[in-house]
């Protein structure tokens, strides 16, 4: 019998655990503004260009500590990285609300979506390394890649660099989430799989390709759309799986 006298812990919401977490986001929010800083002295950025990142930055602190675990204090070496690529995630949603601006400066901004890939492979190695490793974290890579591909998908779209057909790219994987609500076989875990990694770098490293001022639009179009057939592929792969498998542990 549970003792009556003890309030169960899961149900207390996790900022009243996770000031040390909230402290962490909060110096989050200061590298934006020192990164803001920076851009705007280096690249003459719009002076609105701190509000744009910011509210985009403080968006997803919320849901983070939303779903921060109650029994976690601080996030760990691995989710520090993945906040930091957050970061910069967020500077690039915050340029596409001055178009002119990224179009002056679109092969900086590859330059930050490019940083901001390479973190995505660290942050596994540190968690591995530093024994790190959590669902939550998994889960906040996870979620962070797609926001960050539909943040490419919708910067190609600004660019004038191709149509709203992109954004089908970027929402796939919200897609997916939301069928998983009619159908509850589709949120079952699926198998560790190299051929999803691949695709998802692929997806992303063509979205960059396409982003450079040099390369036309007809051969962005071509590599998004290779990569749009592939990721068709892999998440067809993946819901056929999981309905042959519907019935397991029902």
């Amino acid at each position: 019998m549970r003792d009556s006298s003890r309030p169960p812990q899961a149900r207390r919401p996790a900022w009243a655990h996770g000031l040390p977490a909230g402290m962490e986001l909060l110096a989050g929010l200061g590298l934006v503004g020192l990164l803001v800083e920076a851009v705007q002295w280096r690249l003459a950025a719009p002076r609105g260009l701190g509000w744009s990142v910011g509210g985009v930055y403080l968006g997803m602190a919320l849901i983070i500590l939303w779903a921060w675990p109650a029994a976690r204090r601080w996030l760990g070496w691995a989710n520090r990285v993945t906040l930091l690529r957050a970061v910069l995630i967020a500077l690039l949603a915050g340029s596409m609300a001055f178009p002119a601006f990224m179009e002056r400066h679109v092969l900086e901004m590859t330059w930050v979506a490019l940083l901001a890939l390479c973190l995505d492979g660290i942050d596994g190695w540190v968690a591995r390394h530093t024994h790190s490793a959590s669902d939550f974290g998994a889960r906040f890579d996870m979620e962070l890649d797609a926001f960050f591909i539909m943040v490419l998908c919708c910067a190609l779209i600004v660019l004038d660099k191709l149509g709203g057909w992109v954004l089908v790219v970027g929402a796939m994987r919200y897609t997916f989430v939301a069928a998983g609500h009619a159908w509850t076989w589709l949120r079952r875990p699926l198998f560790p799989s190299l051929r999803r990694k691949a695709v998802c770098v692929w997806q992303v490293a063509s979205l960059l390709v396409a982003l450079l001022p040099w390369v036309p639009s007809f051969w962005a179009a071509l590599c998004v759309g290779v990569a749009l057939a592939l990721l068709i592929y892999s998440f067809a792969r993946d819901v056929v799986w999981l309905y042959r498998h519907r019935r397991m542990g029902a």
